[in-house]
């Protein structure tokens, strides 16, 4: 079930590589400590929010800014938990913990489509496993040799514009229906409003907003 996991992932690396490459050039192209950029990725291991933290810290923004945006960004996961909870209710708490640290978009949606159902899950773990850990080493050597190859880079190319273009990318990428759609307005237009606020507070309640909006919006369009 483990190469089944690696297996099934597999496809999905073709974009996690660049992805990984370009955050690890833009974090070596930033303020930020080398050391401190290349251990996020063992840390946080969450290449959006790693991204967030990244530009807000190397523009110099403040640490809990940081901190409340990138778990603003991963606040999904906890749906993926809580789903995924239904498969591990006799594993032990260990085992649980280290899942829950290699949990990613990509793992979680192979394994919950090999498995729709917990009452025939077997293999489940094994599979799971197989999938998040082969994301996980391929993203720590994608970020490793972007942050090797950033620092290569001259800084008169100033590549700090990565960030900001990359989760446009992500954004546009991510509107699938109207709620998102204006989730996406509103948190631009608020952050781009809220761009002198000090300590980058703009990203933060642009987030935030983005976030309100879109549930108001799902909520007025059923």
């Amino acid at each position: 079930m483990w190469y089944e996991g690696a297996r099934a992932v597999a496809p999905i690396l073709l974009g996690v590589v660049p992805f990984g490459l370009i955050f690890g050039v833009t974090a070596a192209a930033s303020d930020v400590p080398l050391l401190a950029a290349w251990a996020s990725s063992f840390i946080i291991f969450a290449g959006a929010a790693q991204l967030a933290v990244v530009g807000i810290l190397g523009a110099g923004g403040a640490a809990i800014v940081a901190v409340f945006t990138a778990v603003i960004i991963n606040a999904r996961h906890l749906m993926y938990s809580a789903d995924m909870g239904r498969y591990t209710v006799e594993a032990p708490l260990g085992r649980k913990a280290v899942m829950a640290y290699v949990l990613t978009d990509q793992a979680y949606l192979v394994t919950s489509h090999r498995f729709p159902d917990p009452a025939s899950a077997e293999g489940f773990t094994s599979f799971y496993f197989g999938s998040a850990v082969t994301l996980w080493l391929t993203w720590q050597v994608a970020t490793t040799a972007g942050i090797l190859l950033g620092t290569a880079v001259p800084s008169s190319w100033s590549l700090e514009f990565a960030i900001p273009l990359t989760f446009l990318a992500l954004l546009i990428l991510a509107i699938k229906d109207k709620p998102g759609l204006v989730a996406a307005a509103v948190g631009g237009i608020i952050a781009l409003a809220a761009v002198g606020l000090p300590y980058h507070l703009g990203l933060l309640l642009g987030a935030l907003s983005g976030i309100v909006a879109g549930v108001a919006a799902e909520r007025a369009l059923r």
